[in-house]
């Protein structure tokens, strides 16, 4: 990568940043944990260290599929839209391998349950409680999310 391609990469991160700590800061009110969205142009927002932070357009999930996203305080986020409409956020960390895969996980249902299967070995995570549906020892964190 030439010094050009660096200078304009890290000014990128940097607006990026720049805009999610500025949503988090605006200290707007708390929303359920999943919503639905309301309009084309809405956004995404998670709810993390004490405010939200904007990680995406609504139009930028993909029903059935996730994205990660930087939380201001520097955590990964995997957020998922279902095929209902609602939005999720849970850790993209697996805790079984340390990988930061979660986002590219496959979104399925048991028992009425939304959950996430990890792309590498497969373990399922509830979406809603972020427990492991197949090692009650393990979990994941959840975030609540809303959309605006």
């Amino acid at each position: 990568m030439t010094t050009a391609t660096t200078e304009t990469t890290t000014e990128a991160r940097t607006e990026a940043r720049t805009e999610v700590t500025t949503a988090v800061t605006t200290g707007a009110a708390p929303a359920a944990v999943s919503g639905e969205g309301r309009a084309a142009g809405a956004r995404v927002e998670v709810h993390a260290g004490g405010g939200w932070a904007a990680v995406c357009g609504l139009s930028d999930l993909v029903p059935g599929r996730g994205v990660a996203a930087l939380l201001p305080d520097g955590r990964q986020v995997a957020v998922f839209r279902d095929r209902a409409g609602r939005t999720y956020a849970v850790g993209n960390r697996d805790p079984f391998t340390g990988a930061y895969v979660l986002s590219r996980g496959l979104l399925g249902s048991v028992d009425g349950r939304a959950f996430v299967a990890s792309p590498l070995l497969k373990q399922r995570f509830d979406l809603t409680t972020g427990r492991c549906l197949d090692d009650d020892a393990a979990s994941v964190p959840v975030y609540a999310v809303r959309t605006s």
